[in-house]
């Protein structure tokens, strides 16, 4: 039997720089909250007059303040005035599974691991920056 295909999902985003960081912790807070399956006490944020579901996690909320932030930094550097920089930002999400015992069980080959991590799904953000024309510049 073909084991499954893992379902990817790719999301393009076309943002301004002042507002970058606002629309990727948007978005992340969002895949977490559909994701995360302990129970929690749901809280909000709010983005371009938008009220998004948040978990309320501080481990959680770090990860995904530094991953926004070393995204737009990373656009920041290569950015040119016209706009049009671009970055990926990708999340998996892995649960771990009994490794299924075959021959001896991992001895000779020497991964005695008894789990192994399974990817079950797969998020691509590419954030394309770009600068608003205004009724003077162009």
């Amino acid at each position: 039997m073909e084991p499954r295909k893992r379902p990817e999902y790719v999301l393009e985003v076309l943002a301004d720089p002042t507002c970058v960081k606002d629309i990727v912790r948007g978005i992340l807070h969002t895949i977490f909250f559909h994701r995360y399956f302990p129970s929690i006490r749901p809280s909000s944020l709010e983005v371009l007059d938008l009220t998004l579901p948040v978990v309320a996690d501080p481990e959680l909320e770090t990860l995904i303040e530094t991953r926004a932030g070393q995204l737009v930094r990373q656009l920041s550097s290569t950015s040119s005035p016209s706009g049009g920089s671009r970055g990926e930002l990708g999340v998996r999400f892995f649960e771990k599974r009994r490794r299924k015992a075959g021959g001896l069980g991992g001895w000779l080959t020497g991964t005695g691991k008894s789990e192994e991590e399974i990817c079950w799904e797969v998020w691509k953000l590419k954030i394309t920056l770009t600068t608003p024309r205004t009724d003077t510049g162009g």
